[in-house]
């Protein structure tokens, strides 16, 4: 049996560097995007993906090239969290992961500030850890719910102490380019970003197709139900056609397969799996049933690559792993992998016109 797993892993490792060395992002059509960061030793991908996202939406409607702060969503996201533990006497799901969705619920509440406002690092840190921050913060919240202390106030403001000393605190307001802005202020007349324009995506066969639902999935804590829910053709057209409209994509999904290996940079289904031509609605929902595919990763697509008969997209990664292989922080996916392991997307409105005709009447 050990021989047997050797020899497996290095068969999986040979596929995916062959797959890898076939491709070079240069190749590929590419929409504006700033260069990959890293989340560090941080289970925030969920932020990083969808700021990185946003930002190409900002320089697409505006021409600015703005780094935005994914600390900001992320402490104001802790904050909410741990209000929602309170009012529902500690059954909230609370953890470092998140869904694209609340990045967008958090920008309607408290807007969104530039890197340079709130880089969210203290003591001159290089690379973001939230290791002792989130393990001060459960403690305390366990420690709430054994004592039954379900005060808002004080649980808040607590939560905000151990996120001040360990991030900074984020400001009420900040100096760009001359001058004074809010953070609500600043996405309204800066970033021009409207949260209505954009629309989220998934596809299985436990809801009826074209109509909402909830993406369940432990890190959607607050239960959202404004996820569309599509067939996996309509899931799959809406990422193409709006790369080929000149949108970028925020795409989480699950990332701890064989065919997906973080140090050769690819992703694909190997044929010992399940051959391309069986991947569909039910082979999809099987996965997600047994709990297979889950939720674990959120990416950003920066570009694609018809080549050969399946495609391929190219997307930024902040995951740590991202950056041990040569086109550091950049990862190469392919068409079956995303029909068959890819759970949700977030797109710009008009990417998805053509399906959210068929739905919204």
């Amino acid at each position: 049996m050990k021989i047997y797993r050797f020899f497996l892993s290095v068969a999986i490792i040979v596929i995916a560097l062959h797959v890898s060395a076939q491709h070079d992002k240069d190749e590929y059509n590419t929409h504006w995007h700033n260069p990959p960061v890293s989340q560090g030793k941080t289970g925030t991908c969920w932020c990083f993906a969808t700021i990185s996202f946003l930002e190409s939406e900002v320089y697409l409607k505006t021409g600015k090239e703005i780094r935005l702060s994914e600390m900001f969503i992320v402490y104001w996201e802790y904050v909410e969290r741990a209000k929602a533990f309170v009012n529902n006497r500690g059954d909230v799901y609370f953890a470092e992961g998140s869904e694209a969705t609340s990045v967008i619920r958090m920008i309607k509440k408290y807007g969104m500030v530039p890197f340079s406002a709130y880089p969210g690092k203290a003591g001159g840190q290089e690379f973001h850890n939230h290791s002792v921050m989130f393990h001060e913060m459960d403690n305390f919240l366990k420690y709430i719910a054994k004592t039954n202390t379900w005060n808002t106030d004080l649980v808040t403001s607590t939560i905000k102490d151990i996120l001040n000393h360990h991030i900074g605190e984020p400001p009420e307001k900040f100096n760009y380019k001359g001058t004074y802005f809010t953070p609500l202020d600043f996405t309204d007349k800066i970033l021009e970003l409207k949260p209505i324009d954009y629309f989220s995506f998934m596809s299985t066969m436990s809801l009826p197709y074209n109509q909402k639902g909830e993406l369940v999935e432990a890190d959607n804590w607050w239960h959202c139900d404004d996820y569309y829910n599509v067939s996996v053709d309509d899931f799959y057209w809406i990422i193409r056609n709006s790369l080929r409209e000149g949108y970028s994509i925020c795409l989480c999904g699950d990332v701890s397969e064989p065919g997906f290996k973080k140090t050769v940079e690819a992703g694909t289904i190997p044929s010992f799996d399940i051959p391309y031509d069986a991947i569909d609605k039910y082979s999809r929902e099987f996965r997600l049933n047994n709990k297979t595919t889950t939720d674990d990763h959120c990416m950003h697509i920066v570009g694609y690559l018809d080549k050969g008969e399946m495609g391929w997209f190219l997307l930024k990664d902040s995951g740590a792993g991202g950056f041990e292989s040569p086109n550091k922080g950049f990862r190469f996916i392919r068409e079956d992998y995303i029909k068959l392991k890819m759970m949700n997307i977030m797109v710009y409105k008009e990417g998805a016109r053509k399906v959210l005709d068929q739905i919204i009447k």
